[in-house]
């Protein structure tokens, strides 16, 4: 098979299993803002924020360091068990000091002492798979690893209608049964947090079967390489959750006690419409990643690694400008409640940052392939400073429009110099003029349909047409080639 025809099927696959979780949390919205007010929904949204920021300490780049030394063992069930074995001790030490400091890391995190239990065991169950579905990508198991997704997200969203809308219904019924005896009243995030408790506890039972058939052996020189490489990766992975995640707990210490929380739950309700981007990013990059190291030996791989930007350029500008025309109509169907609406003036912009980002991952190939992972570092952690910086610099100004553009303004940074550096270590030939020509044209239709005619679908949906138009035009006879047999 063509090499891009099976990088499109496979980053199809792993699209399906990484929109569904995804999705989940799309899903999720209309259902907690019709049972939470804004301010419990921001309550919900820190802690997610911390779910985030501890995940990347939990996984310390392993998942990537993996993937790299997987492709060039020998012995590639010792790259294995060692991975295993080196996060599993870790996640084990982390929740023996979560338990013993439970209350003081509350009080740091501003949690309530009574969630701390889900949350340290939620954090560890995660972790406990990082490895084994990372091992379903390296062996090219796409379906296996999108019916392990697909069921983690079913009994996650089954579990949340099941607490958090019918279990109510059935405590204040006529006919009480024995599921109305487990309604507790102002128990919503406890019972969000149960039901995730339960799908990854689900969800590493299914993937046991990578820890239970493989002898152990744990190579300690090994393991140091992969630290070594996998330090760097951490670096850069904390460096992205602080600009993904970062604004919303800075929304809530910088602005008035009164109004923080509910001005990050109004923010973080409409971030949510970024998603679609998102999706399509993340999808792409679990793709990708597997791509870039398999064919990193191969003839002129540069130009497949070009190709595959072009593509990603292509598609994410549909998907901008298709998400800005329609922002009042996913308003509707999924922020049902419209005192979180005051926020959809970040939507733009967080759906262009999410972009930025996406080829920034796909411009990254340069320093991965070539074991630069300093280099992600250093630029992760400039976009960071950069996020914190004008965040705590204008969020008292301008509040949550200020994290929005905190946003753009560091992913764009963040893309702008893995160009400059990649052109500099290992030089890919992009069709520049091209990515410019779509990137602008849809970020004019886009700033012409929102912020000029209002939102206006009379003129979005012609404005989307006319791109349409054009990207058939002009890529149709590429698209044939990896798309059509």
């Amino acid at each position: 098979m063509n090499p891009l025809k099976k990088l499109f099927k496979q980053t199809a696959i792993y699209g399906l299993a990484t929109v569904l979780p995804r999705m989940l949390s799309f899903l999720l919205v209309p259902i907690y803002t019709s049972v939470m007010p804004p301010g419990t929904y921001g309550e919900v949204t820190l802690i997610f924020t911390w779910f985030a920021i501890f995940n990347i300490f939990l996984a310390y780049g392993m998942e990537t360091a993996f993937f790299r030394f997987y492709k060039d063992s020998e012995n590639k069930k010792k790259v294995v068990s060692t991975s295993l074995i080196s996060l599993g001790i870790s996640s084990f030490v982390f929740l023996m000091i979560g338990l013993l400091f439970r209350t003081t890391i509350a009080d740091a995190l501003n949690i309530e002492h009574r969630y701390m239990g889900y949350v340290l065991s939620i954090l560890v169950l995660d972790a406990l798979v990082i490895i084994p579905f990372a091992w379903l990508r390296a062996n090219e198991k796409p379906m296996r690893y999108a019916i392990v997704k697909t069921l983690n997200v079913a009994l996650n969203l089954g579990l949340n209608l099941l607490l958090l809308i019918f279990l109510p219904k059935l405590a204040t019924g006529e006919n009480p049964g024995f599921l109305s005896s487990l309604y507790i009243p102002n128990f919503e995030i406890s019972y969000i947090l149960i039901s995730n408790l339960i799908a990854s506890g689900v969800t590493l039972l299914l993937m046991l079967r990578v820890y239970l058939r493989r002898p152990y052996e744990f190579e300690f020189d090994l393991w140091k390489r992969m630290i070594k490489y996998a330090m760097p990766v951490m670096v850069a992975g904390i460096a992205f959750t602080i600009n993904e995640v970062f604004d919303k707990y800075l929304l809530s210490e910088l602005l008035p006690a009164d109004i923080a929380k509910s001005e990050m739950g109004k923010y973080a309700a409409c971030y949510k419409l970024a998603l679609f981007m998102t999706l399509f990013a993340t999808a792409f990059r679990l793709g990708i990643e597997p791509f870039f190291f398999s064919h990193s030996d191969t003839k002129n791989p540069q130009k497949a690694y070009a190709q595959i930007t072009n593509y990603f350029v292509v598609l994410g500008s549909i998907i901008l400008l298709g998400v800005v025309v329609f922002a009042d109509v996913l308003k509707e169907l999924f922020i049902q409640d419209s005192a979180f609406w005051e926020a959809m003036s970040v939507v733009p912009i967080i759906v262009l940052a999410s972009f930025f980002l996406g080829i920034y991952h796909n411009l990254s190939v340069w320093y991965k392939v070539t074991d630069r992972t300093k280099f992600g570092a250093y630029i992760s952690m400039i976009g960071a400073v950069l996020t914190i910086i004008i965040n705590v610099a204008f969020i008292q100004y301008f509040s949550y429009v200020a994290s929005a553009i905190a946003t753009l303004v560091a992913y764009g940074t963040m893309m702008g110099l893995s160009f400059y550096f990649g052109r500099m270590y290992y030089p890919i030939p992009y069709n520049f003029r091209k990515i410019i020509f779509y990137l602008g044209i849809s970020i004019l239709f886009s700033t012409i349909s929102f912020y000029i005619f209002d939102r206006n679908l009379f003129v979005g949906i012609p404005l989307l047409l006319i791109f349409l138009g054009l990207v058939y035009k002009l890529e149709i006879d590429n698209l044939k080639k990896v798309f059509v047999k």
